[in-house]
């Protein structure tokens, strides 16, 4: 299941840590943990702990000096150019 239209950044993240679909809200956590257990859940191992870094270590980006921006690498992520941020992880199932 992709996202829902509208949803913010940190719902996507969440429903992406779990499987692809929208946990409840009182279960949501913030945007660096919600990406560290999206990571744990496709078995990448991340030397970061800021969101950003985090998508990027998912993405295979691994230094820093090549890091994308945050819709960058959302875009990246979700094989989409030119969306911001949570318009591009709504393209992915999970």
């Amino acid at each position: 299941m992709a996202g829902v239209a509208g949803s913010t950044l940190v719902a996507e993240l969440n429903r992406l840590a779990n499987g692809g679909t929208y946990p409840a809200v009182s279960n949501y956590v913030d945007m660096a943990l919600a990406a560290k257990n999206w990571a744990a859940a496709r078995a990448v191992t991340i030397s970061n702990t800021d969101t950003v870094g985090i998508l990027n270590e998912i993405a295979g980006i691994t230094e820093s000096k090549n890091y994308l921006d945050f819709n960058g690498v959302c875009n990246l992520l979700a094989g989409t150019s030119g969306l911001a941020a949570a318009a591009a992880l709504r393209e992915l199932a999970s």
